[in-house]
């Protein structure tokens, strides 16, 4: 049991990677695909809920054009209120070029009754559009009432059909420096005027996701459905550790699957320990994250398996959830060429929507700047790249800009009537990924096998670090089981 009352849960670690590297080719990237796994994550005692709920909802003059956007957006926001169970905290926030408490007006947010939530709503539909757009001080203010909550899971879901035009005023910079870590952020456009890159700078840095809606009818039910997830997330936190063995370093750590974030390491402070990515607000659920690994050869052994880094998943306290979950990347210097040349599946299906959203997003800086014969071939590239990939909700944003003639070539014309928010729609949607191929020790799908038994633990021969039994390497200083320094 946690703080919290509720169980702790059951979480897994897989590795996928391709390890054998060219030995002639000197230092180069190692990249591994790791899979996450929480299952049995817990609503806690009495079904309460972990989340607090900030609503921001764009009031700027824009969401009157047409007034069907604005009444959408106050539909969509009285949907959420609506999921809400009783006792959650809550609070909604009205923006333009300031950022107004629409209720509760003055005070700490409220716990979620039926008579409140009534109240909320009557401010709701009260709201008017009238102002600018200034999304870093929505964001401060929310920070501000999520402040005094105790909920383990802040929230804020924001909705909003411009651009911030008013940054002067409160610097989104600096408002993202002082929200990381203080809450997560979901953004929604709404309209034919919203901003995919603003959107996707708010939910990388407060590790949420961007997405938005073509018919405005349908935002209320996809505010439903994103509440109703949140409620199903009650683990606040889960720590990734990367510990590089001597001979490599750390590139990146992010994440690829449902949606591509990067993530910031804390680094470490002595060699041998490892540097913390922290993750936020889990269900039962499935991520997936690419680790990449700056390795050199020089000094190092061919022909046999060396540890490059060890990878534990722990909670932000530093204790495993359940059993130790500990898992080496490898490195195999090899001579064979075909060795080197042969991809990992789950490696390369990420890289590939690597690949996807780079091209969507060049071409979109093409198609602005008149180069319409660029943006074309780059729009051929990423329909190719989607079919490939089976990636249908792309294929069917790429078939508004352009006509396909043979998806598998690339082979396309762009059509007459695009629309430039078009773009913004592709660059959004190209941020998200299906899970892929299944990792070792998985099915298809990503179902679980069986719970893991939990380790024996020994201590390493050449460093006398603690070590699961089973383990290959140890995971401080990478020696091989029962080789002593």
């Amino acid at each position: 049991m946690d703080t919290h009352g509720t169980r702790r849960p059951s979480v897994s670690l897989a590795v996928n990677q391709q390890k054998y590297l060219s030995a002639r080719a000197g230092e180069q990237e190692l990249h591994a695909i790791l899979t996450v796994r929480v299952d049995g994550a817990d609503v806690g005692a009495g079904g309460g809920s972990a989340l607090a709920e900030v609503l921001v909802i764009d009031t700027s003059s824009s969401m009157e054009g047409p007034p069907e956007k604005f009444r959408a957006a106050k539909n969509a926001a009285v949907a959420a209120l609506r999921t809400l169970p009783d006792g959650t905290p809550f609070a909604v926030v009205k923006g333009t070029h300031q950022a107004v408490a629409a209720y509760p007006e003055s005070g700490p947010m409220r716990p979620a009754t039926p008579e409140l939530r009534a109240e909320a709503e009557r401010a709701v539909h009260r709201m008017v559009a009238a102002g600018g757009t200034c999304v870093g001080s929505w964001l401060d203010l929310s920070r501000r009432l999520l402040a005094d909550q105790p909920a383990p899971i802040p929230h804020v879901l924001m909705l909003t059909d411009g651009r911030n035009e008013h940054d002067d005023r409160m610097p989104l910079a600096g408002v993202l420096d002082a929200c990381d870590g203080q809450f997560t952020c979901d953004a929604w456009g709404i309209g034919t005027g919203w901003d995919a890159q603003l959107l996707l700078r708010v939910t990388r840095r407060l590790h949420g996701a961007a997405d938005a809606v073509r018919e405005e009818s349908a935002l209320p039910e996809e505010y439903r459905k994103l509440v109703r997830g949140l409620l199903a997330k009650t683990v606040p936190e889960l720590v990734i550790g990367v510990t590089a063995l001597p001979g490599s370093r750390i590139r990146y750590l992010k994440q690829v699957y449902p949606v591509e974030l990067p993530l910031v390491a804390r680094e470490s402070s002595a060699p041998g320990t490892p540097d913390r990515f922290v993750t936020r607000a889990w269900g039962n659920e499935t991520r997936r994250y690419q680790l990449c690994l700056v390795v050199d050869p020089a000094g190092h052994a061919q022909y046999e398996d060396l540890q490059a880094a060890a990878v534990e998943v722990t909670l932000p306290d530093g204790t495993a959830p359940g059993p130790p979950l500990m898992e080496p990347c490898l490195v195999h210097w090899t001579d064979d060429p075909e060795l080197s040349a042969a991809p990992d599946g789950v490696v390369e299906h990420f890289a590939l929507y690597e690949q996807l959203a780079e091209a969507v997003v060049k071409a979109s800086h093409a198609y602005r700047a008149g180069r319409k014969d660029e943006a074309t071939r780059l729009l051929g590239v990423a329909v190719t790249l989607a079919h490939r990939l089976g990636a249908a909700r792309q294929l069917a944003e790429l078939q508004r800009l352009v006509e396909i003639h043979d998806a598998a070539t690339g082979r396309v014309v762009l059509r007459d009537e695009v629309q430039p928010v078009d773009f913004e729609y592709l660059i959004t949607v190209s941020t998200h990924s299906d899970y892929g191929p299944a990792p070792v020790g998985q099915v298809p799908g990503g179902a679980p096998v069986a719970p893991a038994v939990p380790a024996e633990l020994t201590d390493c021969l050449a460093c006398g670090a603690r070590m699961p039994a089973d383990a290959a390497f140890c995971p401080k200083c990478g020696h091989p089981t029962g080789e002593a320094s």
